[in-house]
């Protein structure tokens, strides 16, 4: 199976230096790229290809800027081909129209050709050996990409990794989300939310006002952008740590994993509760749950988004109106009390039960019928993933905080 790994580096002055060139070169070719595009698009000609774009940057741009010739040629090059597949994004209706790279935002660039590996220690071409914050697979990759992160530098790369088998304990479980509890399962377990970003709040406020009253182009508010930026990575990594324990958790355990078929972007349109469930991540719960889902041979399933889970007595079926307010659910007709979120867990797994496994798993995996369903084996066994892509091929990318 195809898997990711992703590690911070420990760059010396001279190759941070490199880093940032060689990130400034791949930024200018997709700008300029970019700018011929639109400039095709206006006159209503045919969108150049990334080919056509690198052969006039060689004829045209690296003339006039020598500076090119101290990087390496895939900088560009993949630069180009991210602007192609950015422009495909949109026409597919997967993303938006592409925007011009600023300089600090999302610094990245690829590199191709002799990579060796080292214990710690990575060899890529022009960089030579790069010492990284731990231990690497025994692997050769054919490819790296050097991304810039709150003025840290990271690399990740992909490669080929055995799939273990992983034995599990339990069946079906219904998983119920929440902004007080993340996570409340149908077997009674509970995941507390840690709330990074509430707790953070005051602290991100007053890094924010110090930036704001910074001059532009000073050494001091640069100073203030990376102290806010390391301040909201923390946020991020606290937020993504929590979830990756957790997705792991279930998809390993258990055979069928049960959700609400939530629709977040409408979610966020309620001003009073955006913050507290931007907080929680549940977009992102639900995608590291699929993918993780067929690494470890688990299933996912999506309830229908209309199901009541939260108003219907999973003793005896009957439904009420549940306010946001109560956070107890008494039935009305058999006098059940429990907490609401632990019923609409039993519930989703009851809803399973009686709904999917009497017409086969086909049934849930069924797109049509607003369900979503993921089947596969086992694979690599770490906490930290993350998702990427590569020609059709699944893939996973590990990560360190």
């Amino acid at each position: 199976m195809l898997l990711g790994f992703r590690t911070r580096l420990e760059l010396n002055n001279r190759q941070k230096t490199l880093a940032a060139q060689h990130a400034g070169v791949a930024r200018h070719a997709y700008n300029w790229g970019l700018a011929i595009c639109r400039q095709a698009l206006e006159n209503r000609q045919k969108l150049p290809t990334a080919i056509d774009l690198h052969k006039r940057l060689v004829a045209e741009v690296k003339k006039e800027n020598p500076w090119y010739y101290q990087v390496s040629k895939c900088a560009p090059q993949q630069a180009l081909r991210n602007l192609e597949q950015a422009f495909k994004r949109c026409r597919g209706g997967l993303g938006k129209f592409p925007r011009f790279k600023r300089k600090g935002v999302r610094d990245s660039f690829y590199l191709e050709g002799s990579i060796r590996i080292s214990g710690d220690r990575i060899k890529v071409p022009i960089f030579g050996w790069l010492r990284c914050a731990e231990l690497l697979p025994a692997t050769t990759p054919k490819n790296v990409v050097i991304s810039l992160r709150a003025g840290h530098w990271y690399i990740s790369f992909k490669y080929e990794a055995p799939a273990p088998q992983v034995e599990k304990t339990g069946e079906v479980v219904g998983v119920d989300l929440g902004i007080h509890h993340l996570a409340t399962c149908s077997d009674g377990e509970v995941f507390e939310n840690p709330k990074p970003y509430r707790k953070a709040r005051k602290r991100l406020t007053k890094l924010q006002r110090r930036l704001s009253r910074k001059q532009k182009g000073s050494a001091n508010r640069k100073k203030a952008v990376v102290q806010l930026g390391k301040a909201h990575k923390r946020v991020a990594d606290i937020r993504q740590d929590n979830l990756h324990k957790l997705t792991t958790y279930l998809a390993k355990k258990y055979r069928v994993v049960v959700i609400e078929g939530l629709q977040v972007k409408n979610l966020l349109k309620n001003r009073k509760l955006a913050g507290a469930l931007s907080d929680c991540g549940f977009y992102e719960f639900r995608r590291q749950l699929e993918y993780k889902a067929r690494l470890y041979g688990c299933q996912v399933v999506a309830a229908d988004r209309f199901y009541p889970s939260s108003q219907l007595c999973s003793g005896c079926g009957h439904r009420q109106k549940m306010p946001l307010q109560e956070r107890v659910f008494r039935c009305e007709r058999c006098g059940l009390e429990l907490d609401r979120d632990l019923n609409a867990a039993i519930n989703l797994a009851q809803w399973y039960l009686t709904t999917c496994s009497s017409r086969g798993s086909n049934a849930c995996g069924d797109p049509s019928g607003g369900v979503v369903g993921v089947n596969s084996a086992a694979s690599h066994g770490s906490l930290k993933q993350e998702e990427s892509s590569d020609a059709g091929q699944s893939s996973v990318l590990f990560s360190v905080a």
